[in-house]
């Protein structure tokens, strides 16, 4: 029996409470059933071994795990194309990518065809998509929308809806999550909802709100007994993946190792303080007074080989 039959089946089980019901009702059209809110919320580039309801143990995740004790855990989800903006399309219609339109991230979206909510709208539900978008392409089909520009900061975003571009001081993942309640709470209560909550956290390049600073000062996470592979001798996908902590996490970029004054950088870590030039003077001082002494600590001990890899590791 699915679980919609069983919700709809009747509590009554005699002939004689049946017949009863019947005669008390039955001049009474049934009563259509209550349509669920719905509320889909999507973290970027979160991988299932860091959320600790899958028994990982690499990080303590607890109001997701609440999520998974009171509904549903898929063991067995697949997503068809797992980079930003495609994961996006796909979810939105329900297609894979080379019939939606949208491959990889520099394609843009096609709004014109059918989406979730374009289809929910004629059931009476208002619908919203708040966070990040990343589709090129404005929101269409959605009553309300506010969106992050691209990619978005981590921290005093931009956020783009339907009158133009606001900046929100603050850290990205609260100003989405208290947009989002703002919504819900100026909503038509009398009609159900449809609330995309798209945030930006954990996509790299991962930059924490102060109150997390050191939070995992004091664990030790354990070594992949892959961890040290030599993949030189094997095939070139592998060889040349840009997922090794030890080869591409960078110092400054990744790991907010502050450069020295005269230090060459390169790739990613000539961007390193980007997220640095948005913040207003008391983040900055936030930053600066718990990355600069780490930095200085890191410079002191000069580590190399196998050591550096296992401070990456352990950073």
């Amino acid at each position: 029996m699915s679980v919609l039959q069983n919700i709809m089946k009747p509590r009554l089980s005699t002939p004689v409470g049946l017949g009863l019901a019947a005669a008390l009702f039955g001049g009474c059209s049934p009563r259509q059933p209550e349509k669920p809110n719905i509320l889909f919320i999507m973290s970027d580039d979160h991988a299932y071994q860091a959320i600790s309801a899958y028994g990982h143990g690499l990080n303590s995740t607890p109001n997701i795990d609440r999520l998974a004790a009171e509904g549903i855990r898929f063991d067995q989800g697949y997503c068809t194309n797992s980079i930003s903006a495609p994961s996006r399309a796909v979810i939105l219609t329900g297609k894979f990518s080379h019939i939606n339109g949208l491959r990889d991230n520099s394609d843009v979206f096609d709004g014109s065809q059918v989406t979730l909510p374009k289809m929910l709208r004629p059931a009476g539900y208002q619908s919203a998509v708040i966070g990040k978008w990343h589709l090129k392409t404005d929101p269409e089909g959605f009553d309300f929308w506010r969106i992050l520009i691209d990619q978005g900061p981590y921290y005093n975003p931009d956020l783009k809806d339907s009158t133009g571009v606001t900046r929100y001081e603050g850290y990205t993942t609260t100003i989405i999550g208290d947009q989002a309640i703002e919504w819900l709470d100026r909503r038509d209560p009398d009609k159900p909802f449809f609330l995309m909550v798209h945030h930006k956290a954990p996509h790299r390049r991962w930059c924490p709100e102060p109150k997390y600073f050191g939070l995992f000062e004091k664990q030790r996470f354990p070594v992949p007994e892959t961890y040290f592979d030599d993949y030189s001798n094997r095939g070139r996908a592998a060889a040349e993946q840009e997922m090794s902590v030890i080869q591409d996490m960078t110092l400054h970029y990744d790991l907010k190792i502050f450069p020295r004054e005269g230090d060459s950088l390169q790739g990613p870590d000539r961007s390193w303080d980007s997220e640095l030039k948005r913040m207003t003077p008391e983040q900055r001082a936030a930053w600066e007074s718990y990355y600069q002494p780490l930095s200085d600590r890191f410079y002191a001990a000069a580590l190399t080989g196998s050591e550096l890899a296992l401070w990456k590791l352990q950073r």
